[in-house]
């Protein structure tokens, strides 16, 4: 059998080729500290759990729209005004099956053959595949240590050329744990004024789990609004990793294209998953931040 040249262009994610090695020598009997997955050893909150009961039982278990209920993206524009002050209307909002998805849906949008996309290192290693499954182009943007494992303006405005399509970074950034600060995002936010023609992903799954302070997003800098996709999700904050609810704001146009997309990868996202994410995203975030404490304290220990 001859399968797709489309595989020959990116690799296994080495995440899970490295979560299954941990399994399989855990069942071995040997003692393991995985460090491959981003995942909390934390069990999904009681409030958020007896949500999902209850879908089950009032029978929410049929199709779903394709970029959401419209109460849920109703819910994610409440959190996203609540605890990052940003507005933005549910025609913004597309949910989808995990984070990881409404990365693909975007980047599978935006990015024709040979069109770049910068990366700065290190970096979740899915960015780059699914941007080769594209057929764009990777452009890997180096950080130091010493430099917090942070680009600066004067790297982004060198690394920037007329074929530079895309920029993704994520904050804080998985692996290395980086956080901008508001002003060093004020500085890069000016290099892509100065840059029109690049779209900026800005990945924000770790939002909660940060322990530098108050969070930011370059979403906050208007000028750059019709330009920038956020890209969240409960599997972090909630520790719903298994539930598989992702979700992203942007553009209309990118929303459209988003929507059309997903459409025929997958539809709309599981119904009680839906139902359970209204209470998560709706809710105090008492749970939340008990368990990023106990990261916290872990980290003191380490």
């Amino acid at each position: 059998m001859q399968l797709s040249t489309l595989l020959d262009r990116f690799s296994e994610p080495e995440t899970l080729r490295m979560a299954k090695l941990g399994r399989e020598l855990r069942a071995k009997g040997f003692d393991i500290v995985d460090l491959s997955l981003g995942e909390p050893d934390f069990d999904t909150p009681a409030h958020i759990k007896e949500a999902a009961k209850k879908a089950i039982d009032d029978n929410w278990s049929h199709y779903t729209p394709v970029a959401g209920y419209l109460d849920l993206r109703e819910a994610v524009c409440h959190k996203l005004k609540r605890d990052n002050g940003l507005d933005y209307l549910p025609e913004n909002i597309v949910v989808s099956t995990g984070a990881k998805q409404s990365l693909a849906n975007v980047i599978l949008s935006l990015i024709d053959k040979d069109d770049e996309v910068i990366i700065p290192t290190p970096f979740w290693v899915t960015y780059a595949a699914l941007v080769q499954m594209a057929t764009g182009k990777v452009r890997l943007m180096k950080t130091e240590l010493e430099k917090g494992y942070k680009i600066t303006a004067e790297q982004l405005e060198s690394a920037i050329t007329p074929k530079t399509k895309l920029f993704i970074f994520s904050s804080p950034c998985n692996p290395s744990g980086a956080v901008y600060t508001k002003e060093e995002l004020a500085s890069l936010a000016e290099v892509f004024i100065r840059n029109p023609h690049v779209t900026i992903i800005s990945d924000e799954i770790y939002e909660y789990i940060n322990y530098t302070g108050k969070h930011y997003s370059i979403a906050e800098h208007s000028e750059l609004k019709d330009r920038v996709v956020i890209i969240n999700g409960l599997s972090k904050g909630f520790a719903m990793t298994g539930w598989r609810l992702g979700y992203m704001a942007a553009p209309v146009a990118i929303v459209k294209a988003c929507d059309k997309l997903q459409g025929q990868f997958t539809s709309g996202a599981n119904a009680v998953t839906q139902r359970a994410a209204i209470t998560a995203l709706t809710s105090p975030l008492t749970a939340t931040h008990a368990m990023v404490e106990e990261f916290a304290r872990r980290r003191q220990r380490t």
